[in-house]
């Protein structure tokens, strides 16, 4: 393996923080609702992040699999929208510093960048890393909102009840830095929230208030959901308005509800038979989400 120290740049005017939290959210995986970048955007608007780490993008994404933007005007390039992973520093509503990392999930040197991570994260004193996602789950948006949650040692995830024993994804950069974490010996959590198939395409600020409000609880962080609160009473209003004229989706969100109600209430011990399938979910998801882009307006 190459030096991991030559994949970034410490930012030589960072500011020191006192054992800090590390909350981690790359694009490019399973996002579904937004719920992340949501929680992101949130967290940013929040307050002026200041730089801590610059990594070589060049080095880790591929641009031609997920090419960047550049803007053309008349005669000329006039702007480019170059990828950036950054480690900045914020602060919670109480002025506690900790630490975010945001920007695309690296297309190569997954291990040279974990290992990059576990060297940030001894340099900069990390106490905890937590990183972020959303999980489309057959659940209806009707009902509480769930969180799969995972972590290196069995006190970070104590009082959370996991919803299946085994299983076998597609791996991510993130899951593997959380996996190299563990096996350093460093704290290292995931929160991935349960997003409705139905609206798994769509922005779900529910979902991203969930995940900000479980980051807030594990890193002792106090972090405002206000605006996410507004937007979700927004979503909410309008994903009312839209199950309500379809008699499809009524009846995949019952299906939904009966299942969650029947689990919840002990009278099932996981995933029930008598939903529809796959097939027919994913049918009903389309229509719903086709009738939404109907109804928003054109972009620039």
């Amino acid at each position: 393996m190459l030096d991991p120290a030559g994949l970034y740049r410490l930012e030589p005017d960072a500011p020191a923080l006192d054992d800090p939290v590390l909350v981690v959210v790359l694009d490019g995986f399973v996002d579904a609702g937004a719920a992340a970048r949501l929680a992101v955007e949130s967290l940013l608007a929040a307050g002026a992040a200041q730089p801590v780490v610059r990594f070589d993008v060049d080095q880790l994404v591929d641009y031609r699999s997920r090419r960047p933007p550049l803007r053309f005007e008349t005669d000329h390039w006039e702007h480019y929208a170059a990828p950036e992973l950054d480690i900045v520093a914020l602060t919670d509503t109480a002025s506690t510093g900790y630490l975010l990392l945001t920007g695309p999930e690296p297309d190569t040197q997954w291990e040279r960048f974990a290992a990059a991570l576990e060297e940030l994260v001894r340099t900069l004193g990390v106490r905890l890393v937590v990183n972020l996602t959303g999980i489309p789950m057959a659940v209806p948006h009707t009902r509480p909102i769930g969180v799969t949650v995972h972590g290196t040692r069995p006190e970070l995830t104590e009082g959370h009840v996991a919803l299946f024993a085994t299983a076998e994804v597609p791996g991510s950069a993130v899951a593997l830095i959380e996996y190299r974490l563990g096996q350093a010996g460093h704290a290292a959590m995931g929160f991935a929230v349960h997003v409705p198939h139905y609206l798994a395409r769509a922005e779900y600020p529910q979902a991203a208030r969930v995940l900000v409000d479980h980051v807030g609880i594990a890193g002792g962080l106090y972090l405002s959901t206000e605006s996410l609160s507004m937007a979700a009473e927004r979503a909410e209003k309008e994903i009312g308005e839209q199950v309500a004229a379809s008699e499809e989706v009524q009846q995949v969100v019952e299906a939904l509800e009966r299942q969650y109600d029947a689990v919840t209430a002990g009278r099932a011990s996981g995933l029930s038979e008598d939903l529809p399938s796959a097939d027919e979910l994913a049918a009903e998801v389309e229509k719903f989400l086709a009738r939404q882009d109907e109804d928003d307006p054109p972009g620039p």
